[in-house]
């Protein structure tokens, strides 16, 4: 892993990240019941996840209170582009024309969306990068 580098997270991290990222700094119980409306999972399981996780530098724990608030060390857009860069080099050979080739393949993009990548394209073309 390149210095200054976080782990990529795991899909039950990234599911507690985006509870995070909507909801801001939150306690365990908050992250908890948002994730499991049906209660499948145990608060501790979440409790310890979040533990590690901020073990790992993807949190940031607030312990001044008696209860801990977490909030994401890095942001979504940092997140997804890391995650993505991993998936690009060890997936697609590094090609990120056949990434969104197969992503717009699995998953029909909203006329926003296109509109979006389409004005990114012109960007691109013109020289001025993502």
């Amino acid at each position: 892993m390149k210095k200054g580098a976080l782990p990529k997270p795991t899909d039950a991290e990234v599911a507690i990240l985006r509870v995070l990222w909507q909801r801001g700094p939150s306690t365990v119980r908050e992250v908890w019941e948002q994730l499991n409306p049906g209660q499948r999972t145990g608060y501790t399981t979440t409790l310890k996840l979040m533990q590690i996780m901020f073990e790992k530098g993807l949190v940031k724990r607030d312990d001044t209170n008696r209860s801990h608030v977490y909030a994401p060390a890095v942001s979504e857009e940092r997140t997804q582009q890391q995650v993505i860069g991993h998936l690009l080099e060890r997936v697609f050979a590094g090609s990120a024309g056949k990434l969104v080739m197969q992503a717009l393949a699995v998953k029909k993009a909203s006329p926003a969306e296109l509109a979006e990548i389409r004005k990114l394209l012109d960007k691109m073309e013109e020289g001025g990068g993502a």
